[in-house]
């Protein structure tokens, strides 16, 4: 009497033979779409109809085992049973896992690919959802990744979304979007909106730009900035020459804005985050000045701006900060302002000091129009990082009131000349340290007449 495997069909049998393998994918394909979208009526019949596939191999693989009830047929469908329904929950069980714990691996040295400690702990206590809105056409894969990682940490709290500015012209204007690339935090009802970033031909989000502004955006807490004023700086209203764009943007951020005038002899006022003095025409008054270096003694933080050819009368601070003025100009050989119609008083800078207020700056390039060089010298306890560098196609032009602008070796200074600087002073030991709420960052960036702005 034949067999049951002698009875079938050849085809029957390598349809029974490679039936396995559709079986256990369709089963791996209906866990992965269960866990992954929710367990429906597709996902059920999918990993169903797996299952039943595999179990008629069980019975078929156990019936041509020399008889039915053959020990030996027995025990190897038992075998084969046991080495399917294993490897179905190895499957199930890593599907669970990668589904319970969607955090990548990093495995580069430098941790690259993961987020800070201080960035996750932000965005995991953020007390109201917020969303990443990117206006452009094209999705840069390291950042989506960067934003995929935020959102990691609370998805419920952090969400992205790339617009068209072209596709929706409605939300690029309410947004008051001016060019591609740009980035926005927006509320869950997107009525409060802050600008984190323009277009900064491919360098990509910022890990510690898009922290920052996460904490203003969410934060309570407000940032009071002072413009001294008194002594010609640049108007804060609009009007010639004036830095009331660099207002409004502040203004729409945790910023308030006040001037200041040191000469009524108050000093500067407690709640100062910062103090900015923009291009004064005339020298300050020595107790204005003393007024400056208290502020900075007790930890405050000060931005000066000042134009060439100007005295601000700023000596005894700048000196016991380790910066030299003088009364050249930065002069560019490289011809590279001719592309733009400018000419060698208007240097070209692509080099920039690795710190944070020039980070978004890397890889783009700048023009300063009658930049006024620093120069800096060790003093002990301060910290100096340039931020602006000129060419090595550029000196410090000691007669710039020449009509014929050359190189002279005995009076001028050879590039690459240094158009900003960021200067820290670190807390000596006796002094006691700073709350964790208000750092002890001491800086003084010095820059030339035009605030750094990428073109």
């Amino acid at each position: 009497m034949k067999s049951l495997e002698e009875k079938t069909p050849k085809t029957l049998k390598k349809l029974f033979n490679y039936g396995i393998w559709f079986g256990l994918a369709l089963t791996i394909a209906g866990f992965v779409a269960g866990f992954l979208s929710g367990w429906d009526p597709i996902s059920i019949g999918v990993t169903s109809a797996g299952v039943a596939i595999v179990g008629l191999w069980l019975l078929w693989t156990i019936a041509t085992q020399e008889g039915v009830f053959n020990p030996r047929s027995a025990e190897a469908g038992t075998n084969a049973a046991i080495a399917t329904l294993s490897a179905i929950a190895i499957l199930a069980a890593i599907n669970f896992l990668a589904v319970t714990y969607t955090d990548p691996l990093d495995l580069t040295e430098n941790q690259r690919f993961s987020l800070a400690p201080q960035t996750q702990q932000l965005v995991r206590n953020l007390p109201k959802p917020v969303k990443v809105v990117v206006f452009d056409r094209t999705r840069n894969p390291a950042d989506v990744e960067l934003l995929k990682n935020y959102r990691r940490q609370a998805p419920h709290l952090f969400d992205f979304e790339y617009v068209d500015p072209q596709k929706q012209p409605a939300l690029a204007q309410q947004f008051e979007v001016k060019s591609f690339g740009e980035v926005y935090l927006a509320s869950a009802d997107a009525e409060r909106r802050q600008f984190v970033q323009g277009a900064n031909q491919g360098a990509g989000l910022s890990e510690a730009k898009l922290t920052s502004s996460l904490e203003q955006f969410t934060s309570d807490r407000t940032y009071q900035v002072y413009f001294l004023q008194g002594h010609g700086e640049r108007p804060l209203e609009e009007g010639r020459g004036a830095i009331s764009q660099a207002i409004a943007t502040l203004n729409e951020t945790n910023f308030t804005t006040e001037p200041l005038n040191l000469a009524r002899g108050a000093g500067v006022p407690e709640d100062a985050s910062v103090v900015v003095v923009a291009g004064p025409q005339q020298p300050l008054f020595e107790a204005e000045v003393t007024a400056l270096q208290d502020y900075l003694d007790r930890g405050g933080s000060l931005l000066l701006m000042l134009d060439p050819d100007t005295n601000p009368g700023l000596d005894p601070l700048l000196e016991a900060w380790g910066l030299q003025l003088d009364d050249s100009i930065a002069i560019d050989s490289s011809g590279s302002g001719g592309l733009l119609g400018l000419g060698p008083a208007t240097p070209l800078v692509t080099n920039y000091g690795d710190h944070p207020i020039v980070e978004d700056f890397r890889g783009g390039y700048s023009f300063y129009p009658l930049a006024r060089p620093i120069q800096t010298q060790a003093v002990e306890g301060i910290e100096s990082t340039p931020l602006l560098l000129t060419s090595e196609q550029s000196w410090a032009e000691s007669t710039p009131e020449n009509a014929e602008l050359e190189f002279n070796p005995e009076s001028d200074r050879a590039g690459p000349l240094t158009l900003g600087v960021a200067l820290n002073r670190t807390p000596s030991n006796q002094e006691e340290p700073a709350a964790e709420e208000e750092p002890a960052a001491e800086e003084e960036p010095a820059a030339e007449e035009e605030p750094a702005a990428e073109e």
